[in-house]
């Protein structure tokens, strides 16, 4: 009980020195608030810039092409097990057994290639949140030198705050300013830390491509051949 009023007693004094004349301040010919603490919402500085909608344009396309190649696959591979099922009554049970191993080697190879396709489409929006993110540190630290800020908050961890505090569009307008659609951008090393490495999900409106071949099924035989 007696945490509850600490922490609700620190809540107040937070909100009243926001609410003081000093305690935010913002001149009228000035960009940047003056305020120690700002907020950011990664999400949206990652979609609203130009790097984020050229990536997410792009892995939109990639990620449709990927689902249109796993439907053409799977026509070609129901279309070659019903012509394979019907060349059995003329084959001798060992030569078709011989077709029809061969023709489950090829469908789980298929299976591997379109899964590691769709694995490296998930990658590419961890590595490039990690390349924008890395770009934006400088931006993002300007701003906090311009307020006067120790600290940059993810709002969406922010119980309540000021709308004043939140730089997401002025960070979205100088990140644009500074490395526009980032196609000159170098890649970042795996290891590497940034500002947007605890950010979860990837990025919006990717269709689901999953790179499954659903026909045949991984553990059937030609249905000749099925028990």
């Amino acid at each position: 009980m007696a945490a509850a009023r600490g922490w609700g007693a620190l809540l107040v004094a937070a909100l009243m020195a926001l609410a003081m004349p000093g305690g935010v301040a913002s001149a009228q010919d000035a960009d940047v608030v003056r305020s120690p603490v700002l907020t950011v919402d990664p999400d949206a500085l990652f979609a609203r810039s130009q790097f984020g909608q050229a990536f997410d344009e792009k892995l939109v396309a990639d990620s449709r092409a990927l689902e249109a190649e796993n439907r053409r696959l799977e026509d070609e591979l129901a279309t070659e097990e019903q012509e394979l099922t019907s060349k059995r009554a003329e084959m001798s049970p060992a030569d078709f057994r011989d077709l029809a191993d061969a023709f489950d080697s090829k469908v789980q190879r298929i299976r591997s290639e379109q899964q590691a396709k769709a694995r490296a489409l998930g990658e590419r929006g961890d590595k490039a949140r990690r390349r924008f993110f890395s770009a934006a540190a400088p931006v993002l630290q300007s701003i906090m030198q311009e307020a006067g800020a120790a600290v940059i908050i993810d709002k969406r961890s922010v119980f309540m705050s000021a709308n004043i505090v939140d730089v997401t569009q002025l960070a979205v307008e100088r990140v644009n300013a500074e490395i526009g659609d980032g196609a000159d951008l170098p890649e970042v090393p795996d290891d590497a830390t940034t500002p947007g490495d605890d950010i979860p999900g990837a990025a919006p409106n990717t269709p689901r491509a999953d790179g499954a071949v659903r026909l045949p099924p991984a553990d059937a035989a030609p249905e000749g051949e099925r028990p």
